[in-house]
């Protein structure tokens, strides 16, 4: 249908006619609509006469416009954003598609001529309208766009003003007028977007002619590219300034904290510095104060793992390992355990670097090496000021953890971290550290290995048939897995096109038993670990992560990247 020629249709006389509401409701929805201001249609869905979708549908038979529901609808995230966002929020719509026939636009109000005539110009081409939900488009609107347009706009408006003045970087984030200075005004656009996408890091990377910025989200980064580079030194200098560090030092690398509110969030965040070729890149990694100490609930450990880790770590005495690569959530599973022992009749005390959370009732000592104050000072120390239970951040050297396993054999619990690939072979690394094999053996009484997967979208998870290779390995890793039906993720807003939203941890919970402690004994590691597979609790992370997968949490693509991170693996 030509734009120019759209059907004049009374809303109130179109759902009459086709018996969807009666008279008696019209004339209550025409005195709510001049009540209100609102558009009729608006007040009869509000009213709960009808609902939005089944006005749209009839709206869209009659004008013959396609209805669109945008949960379901895979937009294309650079298309997108060929439509200025001053537009989208002025005329309420998102491009959705291009094909030989124009653009496909979705409108709140694809009657209104004129915002179809000035997107026309905008976009140079044909423009069909499509029928939407406003408050689902209002929603989408706010996650494509983002804030990568302001942090544009704002970082050129940085740039002018460097180069259209001769003063000094170092003066201009200092100045007391923050609330204006676009360097500031940049970094709460980017912290907001940061926020916004519960992103994990934000990494800052300056490079010969432009500035590369990239979030950590579920795992992976997303980048963004600033052109104008010498927004960057503006940028580090002012994270240094709010860290308390040296902005005169280049040549070095430097680590800081500081904390601020985004959102009505607040946000402690960590910050590393670290001299490249083209000036400092920075890392921050963001912790959200606001949403407190997870409980052992929100893990994702199954019943009986869960139930066995929460037996060993209430247990008078002992060392309990968390094992796992970096970024894989071994603190959380250390607080959420830490707030489950923290009573009053408990004396805990943590080492840590840096400290993430804070918790009442727990004396946490922040580890400070300029100073001397190493793990294996601050352990000495506590052992001394009578503990029940100690945690230390991480087994780092020969020292701390000779400390913290005798500490474990002298009745204390001790709770720590340690970088291994998986439970079975966290003895092994001990024993490379250093520690003699009867001390492991008589101290350790379980390790507990770990990795973050992800989660499939809600929105947008569908059924997913097994191809014949992914239905070969599932069988070779447990026999009748080929048969269920699994999940993955089509992509959609909602997940910025990925097809998962969040993550959830798998584990694997090793328990020490008398054959195991007799084969560390003697050194006899593959007794040792023959001995592990073989105990009745122990389950692999592969096959942990294959029953996220059957519960539909997760898809089989990201049970296969676990299982083949794994060495040693059966896959």
């Amino acid at each position: 249908m030509d734009n120019h020629t759209i059907k004049k249709v009374r809303v109130g006389d179109l759902l009459l006619e086709r018996k969807l509401i009666n008279e008696e409701q019209l004339a209550k929805a025409l005195t709510e609509q001049k009540r209100g201001g609102k558009k009729l249609g608006k007040a009869i869905t509000d009213l709960g006469f009808i609902s939005e979708i089944d006005l749209l549908q009839e709206l869209s038979k009659y004008f013959g416009y396609p209805y669109i529901e945008l949960a379901r609808f895979r937009l294309d995230s650079l298309l997108v954003l060929r439509l200025p966002e001053i537009k989208a929020r002025r005329y309420r719509c998102i491009l959705l598609s291009e094909n030989a026939d124009g653009f496909l636009v979705g409108m709140s109000d694809p009657t209104d001529l004129m915002a179809i005539d000035d997107l026309q110009r905008t976009l140079k081409g044909q423009v069909n309208p499509a029928f939407v939900q406003e408050q689902e488009l209002l929603g989408i609107l706010d996650t494509v766009y983002r804030s990568q347009e302001k942090m544009a706009s704002i970082a050129g408006e940085l740039a002018g003003e460097l180069q259209s003045s001769d003063f000094d970087i170092n003066a201009l984030v200092s100045a007391s007028d923050t609330s204006e200075a676009p360097v500031v005004r940049l970094l709460q656009s980017l912290f907001e977007d940061a926020v916004q996408v519960k992103a994990s890091d934000v990494h800052i990377e300056p490079e010969e002619t432009q500035l590369r910025i990239r979030l950590r989200v579920d795992g992976e980064l997303q980048e963004q590219v600033v052109n104008e580079r010498r927004v960057a030194s503006a940028l580090v200098s002012r994270l240094k300034i709010m860290s308390g560090l040296d902005i005169s030092e280049k040549r070095l690398p430097q680590d800081g904290r500081f904390n601020i509110r985004v959102k009505n969030r607040n946000i402690d965040v960590r910050l590393s510095t670290m001299p490249v070729q083209f000036g400092e890149s920075v890392v921050m990694r963001l912790l959200d104060q606001s949403n407190g100490i997870l409980s052992m609930d929100t893990l994702g450990m199954n019943a009986e793992t869960r139930s066995r880790f929460e037996y060993l770590i209430t247990r008078p005495h002992g060392l309990i390992l968390v094992t796992g690569p970096t970024g894989s959530g071994k603190t959380t599973t250390l607080y959420a355990a830490l707030n489950l022992l923290n009573r009053p009749e408990k004396k805990i005390i943590t080492a840590e670097d840096p400290i993430e959370y804070r918790l009442p009732r727990i004396n946490q000592v922040q580890i400070n090496s300029k100073v001397g104050l190493q793990f294996s000072t601050v352990l000495r120390a506590a052992l001394r000021q009578d503990p029940d239970i100690v945690l230390i951040g991480e087994m780092r050297d020969q020292e701390t953890t000779e400390i913290g396993l005798r500490a474990a054999m002298t009745g204390h619990m001790v709770l720590s971290t340690l970088h291994t690939n998986d439970a079975l072979s966290t003895p092994a690394r001990l024993i490379d550290m250093g520690v003699d094999s009867y001390l492991v053996a008589s101290s350790v009484r379980a390790v507990l290995a770990q990795r973050l997967i992800k989660k499939l979208c809600s929105y947008c998870a569908q059924d997913h048939t097994l191809d014949p290779q992914q239905h070969i390995w599932v069988e070779r890793l447990m026999e009748g897995a080929g048969q269920v039906q699994y999940r993955h993720g089509r992509g959609c807003h909602h997940c910025q096109n990925t097809g998962y939203q969040g993550r959830i941890g798998i584990y694997e919970l090793l328990e020490m038993d008398s054959a195991m402690a007799s084969a560390l004994r003697v050194g006899d590691m593959q007794g040792f670990m023959e001995a592990g597979r073989r105990s009745s609790h122990y389950r692999p992370l592969a096959i942990s992560a294959l029953a996220k997968a059957k519960e539909g949490i997760t898809s089989i693509e990201e049970v296969f990247r676990v299982a083949v991170s794994l060495d040693g693996e059966d896959i």
